[in-house]
């Protein structure tokens, strides 16, 4: 009996040590597991709104082709940002932030006059994953004047002209072979169109803002 009291006594001694044991060995547990899950949470970003000002240089690379001779007006013209835009020292718009805009005013080249014309400009850009309307100055591609081409060609053909009318009939043969060759330059240029104008994707332009435009920057 003794033995047997003895045993019941010991095994709940036993037990409460145990018990104990237990109880102060998970406290740890739970707050260190507390402290794993607070250097995990991320911390929100932090934002602040910056005013790029009316006139500001916009340096841009082409994204897509406009040409006189191929463009349609409301077409859609992409340029991304060759230089980052910086206010007070802080970059705002970095490098490559996507702008989207359309064609304006298109003019082929003409025959007789009339020099071949492509114009544009943007209305939005996307930055940090927002949209943002934009108002820019247009950009207008002109194509060079054709009348030095133009005189030269007359040039040319009143010089054979009158090359072979000397030939034919001496000095009065000269002279019409001169007119009747400065005709046929003058037909030439009448009959053909003067020079388009292109530019390419990657090509180099710039613009300016007409209008402020404030963006959410993180800071």
């Amino acid at each position: 009996m003794r033995e047997w009291l003895s045993a019941a006594v010991l095994a709940c001694i036993c037990a409460a040590c145990g018990g104990s044991a237990t109880t102060d060995s998970a406290a740890p547990a739970s707050d260190s597991k507390t402290e794993a899950a607070e250097r995990k949470s991320p911390e929100a970003p932090v934002y602040t709104e910056v005013t790029i000002p009316a006139g500001t240089t916009l340096r841009l690379d082409l994204k897509s082709s406009v040409a006189s001779d191929t463009s349609k007006v409301e077409d859609t013209v992409r340029a991304a940002l060759r230089q980052a835009v910086v206010v007070n020292g802080q970059t705002v718009l970095p490098v490559g932030t996507e702008l989207v805009g359309t064609v304006t005013d298109v003019a082929r080249s003409g025959r007789v006059k009339g020099r071949a014309r492509v114009a544009y400009r943007f209305s939005s850009l996307r930055h940090d994953s927002e949209r943002y309307d934009i108002t820019t100055a247009t950009i207008a591609h002109e194509a060079e004047a054709t009348k030095k081409k133009d005189a030269t060609k007359i040039a040319v053909g009143a010089g054979a002209g009158a090359a072979i009318g000397a030939i034919l009939g001496g000095g009065g043969g000269a002279a019409k072979g001169a007119a009747i060759g400065g005709g046929a330059g003058t037909g030439v240029v009448l009959a053909t169109r003067g020079d388009e104008v292109r530019r390419g994707a990657g090509a180099d332009v710039s613009t300016r803002l007409t209008a402020p435009l404030t963006v959410r920057v993180k800071t």
